[in-house]
C-alpha cells in the first residue's frame, strides 16, 4: 500500500515519544511509498510505521494522536493540519481497498449456498426417486404393471394366448416364480425379454418357438427376476422417466397414462441391463434350471458367457425337466392360432 501521491516525500513537524513514561520530543515527520518516518532535529530517523497499521487514538478531536499500532506504545501528536489531513486521507484510502468483513461473509455465504445448490442439484432428483420407489405399496406396483402392460400390448399386439399355451405358461410361472409373478409372451416388438412391476416379465415368441430346451425361455425369465432383484423396476421406471414423475407419485400416488406410454416404448427398445454372474447362478441353482442353454443361447461362442458356462450349478444331463414335453409342444404353438 503507498501513499497518496501528492502526499509522497512530505515533511511536517509534529511530536512523538516513544513510550508514555518517556519526554515528548518535537520531530519531523516525512510520509513515504508505504511508511511514516519519524526524524529528529538532526535528520536522524527515529521510528518508521507502516502506513497500513496506523492507528488513531481519538477521532475527531484535535491535537491528532497516531500510534503504529494496536499494541505500540509510542505515540504521535499531530497539531500540523496539512500533516493530519494528510495522514486522515492516506488512511481513509488504505481503510476502502481492505478486505470488508460483510462482504467476505456475503462472498462465504454465497460460495454455501451455491455449493448446497449443487449438492441440491447433484443428490436430490436421486433421493427423491429411491424414496418414491421404496414408498410404492405392493398394490401400487401391481397396477403400474398392469397399465404399462396396456401400454406394451398397444406397441407388440395383445399377448400370446391358447388353452394349452397358458396351462404351460401356467406351470412355467410355477416352476420358476413360484407362483408370485405372471409371465406374459408377446407376439412382436420384444427381442428377448423385459420385466414391469408387479413381478410380471414379458419374453417374446421368438424363445419359445427357435429353441428346442425350455431351459433356453427359462434362463431369459430368470434373467429378469435376477435384474428385478437387483434394481427395483419402479425405481427403474422413474430414472428414465425423471424427478418429476418422481415428485408426482409421492404427492398425488398417481403417473400420468401419457408417461406411462412413453416408458413402455422405451422398456421394448433398451437394452438389457447387464446383471452379475453370481446373481444369475443362485436362481438357476435355486430352481435347478442349466445356465448353459441360456448362456449359449445369448452368446453362440459362449465367449462373453463363459462364467455361466463353467460354473453351471446344474449338469443338463441330469436336471429334471423344465416343462413336460407336450407342456413345451404347447408353449411353442402359443402364438400360432
Amino acid at each position: 500500500m503507498t501513499a497518496l501521491t501528492e502526499y509522497q516525500r512530505l515533511e511536517l513537524p509534529a511530536i512523538w515519544r516513544a513510550d508514555p513514561e518517556d519526554q515528548r520530543r518535537d520531530v519531523i515527520v516525512s510520509l513515504g511509498d508505504a511508511t511514516l518516518v519519524i526524524y529528529d532535529g538532526a535528520g536522524r530517523p527515529l521510528a518508521h510505521w507502516s502506513l497500513a497499521a496506523v492507528e488513531r487514538l481519538n477521532p475527531s478531536i484535535r491535537p491528532a494522536l497516531y500510534r503504529p499500532g494496536p499494541d505500540s506504545p509510542e505515540e504521535l501528536e499531530v497539531t500540523d493540519t496539512d500533516l493530519e489531513t494528510a495522514i486522515e486521507r492516506i488512511r481513509a484510502a488504505i481503510d476502502r481497498r481492505r478486505p470488508r468483513q460483510g462482504r467476505l461473509r456475503y462472498v462465504l455465504l454465497a460460495g454455501a449456498l451455491v455449493a448446497v445448490l449443487a449438492a441440491g442439484v447433484l443428490w436430490l432428483p436421486d433421493a427423491m426417486i429411491r424414496h418414491a420407489a421404496a414408498v410404492v405399496p405392493a398394490a401400487k406396483r401391481a397396477d403400474l404393471g398392469a397399465r404399462l402392460l396396456d401400454e406394451v400390448r398397444r406397441l407388440t399386439g395383445p399377448p400370446c394366448s391358447t388353452e394349452l399355451g397358458d396351462r404351460a405358461v401356467g406351470e412355467l410361472e410355477a416352476r420358476l416364480l413360484g407362483g408370485s409373478g405372471r409371465l406374459v409372451v408377446l407376439p412382436d416388438g420384444i427381442s428377448d425379454a423385459a420385466h414391469l412391476p408387479g413381478g410380471i416379465v414379458l419374453v417374446s415368441r421368438a424363445l419359445v418357438e427357435e429353441y428346442d430346451d425350455p431351459s433356453v425361455v427359462a434362463g431369459y425369465v430368470l434373467a429378469e427376476v435376477a435384474r428385478a432383484a437387483a434394481v427395483d423396476p419402479v425405481e427403474r421406471m422413474l430414472r428414465v422417466t425423471g424427478p418429476m414423475v418422481a415428485f408426482r407419485l409421492l404427492t398425488t400416488g398417481d403417473v400420468r397414462e401419457a408417461t406411462l406410454a412413453g416408458y413402455a416404448e422405451a422398456l421394448l427398445t433398451a437394452p438389457p441391463d447387464p446383471v452379475a454372474d453370481r446373481a444369475l447362478l443362485e436362481r438357476f441353482a435355486a430352481v435347478e434350471v442349466p445356465a448353459s442353454p441360456y448362456a449359449y443361447a445369448v452368446d453362440a461362442s459362449g465367449e462373453t458367457t463363459l462364467g455361466l458356462i463353467e460354473a453351471d450349478p446344474v449338469d443338463p444331463t441330469f436336471a429334471p425337466p423344465v416343462l413336460r414335453d407336450a407342456e413345451w409342444v404347447s408353449l411353442q404353438g402359443i402364438c400360432r392360432e
